[in-house]
């Protein structure tokens, strides 16, 4: 929190102490209150000022006031006068009342504001007041709650992202020093072992690149006549090699559909990004099946492709969550990426991806695309 501090602080007063005391920031820490009360003061007093002109104007013409003496004017005004003094601070009463409940509650949000400008995202505050204002510090604190999750996902993901590209960064400079030192024979072997790891490399920097350009609104889709069959089947013999050496049963089920315009490129890697995961969370004698059948009718004609696996399955706390970015479970690798990037590539050739899950039982993630 931040307190004021004058220029000419008292020589007896350490410098890390708070100035000034408790009482005087405790008449100074609502500004909006008192200009507020001040305002209502003075709207009251010129509405009183005004109304007292007023009805000295509506009786003047029954009324000769300058002639009639003090101890001989009518005797209904002193009462109207009471009552209009009475009824002046009820009013006054209850618009300070009423005041309260509102400036306060705005107070506290526009100190918590000053918090969330400062980087503190962990600042909420409490909801109340009238309905309007309940609803405006109730959009605050969500408002804040994203803010703390986006902070908390940011930190993870350089966390994560400083040890994805020190690993294999390390082992290629290993290798090559080793090479160069004579430890290690410049062989086929050895080399290919430093291209897997640039070819991680590369995966990983693509990855980044495609979530900065989706995120942005930049990625421009290259639409053509594609046979999802034929790109299926492909992007499934890629990983037949894989499967074996876990172990795993990889099957298809392909219905016969006619073209559709999509980009070629971008759903290899929405497929891939999905075997990817189905297989890493397969265990062995397990089995991933890939589907491609039809799922609208008419102008809204649509294909489904889902890809299915019989692994553990996903918690039923963490299944709302799988596809944002840099988001991950407690047993997950990687960094997080591969769903939100399909989910991304999906929604920009105006489809929807979503997860079905039941733990112990595997998970089906399925995608639409418009034909």
């Amino acid at each position: 929190m931040r307190f004021y501090r004058p220029p000419h602080q008292p020589p007896w007063r350490s410098s890390n102490e708070e100035w000034a005391p408790q009482r005087w920031r405790a008449m100074h820490g609502k500004p909006f209150f008192r200009r507020m009360g001040c305002f209502f003061v003075l709207f009251n007093f010129f509405a009183c000022v005004g109304f007292l002109a007023l009805l000295r104007f509506a009786l003047a013409p029954f009324v000769e006031f300058h002639s009639i003496p003090p101890l001989n004017r009518p005797d209904f005004i002193l009462p109207f006068g009471f009552a209009g003094s009475l009824i002046l601070v009820v009013v006054i009463f209850l618009g300070v009342r009423n005041l309260r409940r509102i400036s306060m509650p705005l107070d506290d949000l526009l100190n918590a504001s000053s918090r969330v400008a400062q980087g503190d995202f962990t600042v909420r505050v409490e909801e109340r007041g009238p309905f309007e204002v309940r609803a405006l510090l109730h959009e605050f604190n969500s408002m804040t709650e994203k803010l703390e999750l986006n902070d908390r996902q940011r930190r993870a993901m350089l966390a994560d992202l400083s040890h994805e590209l020190r690993t294999p960064v390390t082992i290629i400079q290993g290798n090559v020093e080793g090479i160069l030192d004579g430890l290690y024979p410049a062989d086929e072997a050895k080399l290919r072992s430093i291209l897997e790891e640039t070819q991680i490399l590369s995966r990983l920097v693509d990855d980044l690149r495609t979530l900065a350009l989706a995120e942005s609104g930049s990625l421009r889709l290259k639409r053509e006549a594609t046979d999802l069959g034929m790109l299926i089947r492909e992007v499934v013999s890629g990983f037949e090699d894989q499967a074996k050496e876990k172990g795993i049963c990889l099957e298809t089920e392909l219905n016969a559909l006619e073209a559709i315009e999509v980009d070629p490129l971008r759903i290899r890697e929405v497929l891939q990004n999905l075997l990817t995961n189905a297989l890493r969370y397969t265990p062995a004698q397990g089995k991933v099946k890939v589907g491609l059948v039809e799922a609208g009718n008419g102008s809204e004609r649509s294909v489904r492709v889902f890809v299915q696996d019989s692994g553990a399955g996903i918690e039923s706390a963490d299944l709302p969550h799988v596809f944002e970015r840099f988001y991950k479970s407690g047993d997950s690798g990687g960094m997080g990426l591969g769903l939100s990037i399909a989910k991304y590539l999906v929604e920009a050739h105006g489809g929807k991806i979503w997860a079905e899950s039941e733990t112990g039982r595997g998970t089906r993630i399925s995608f639409t695309l418009l034909a």
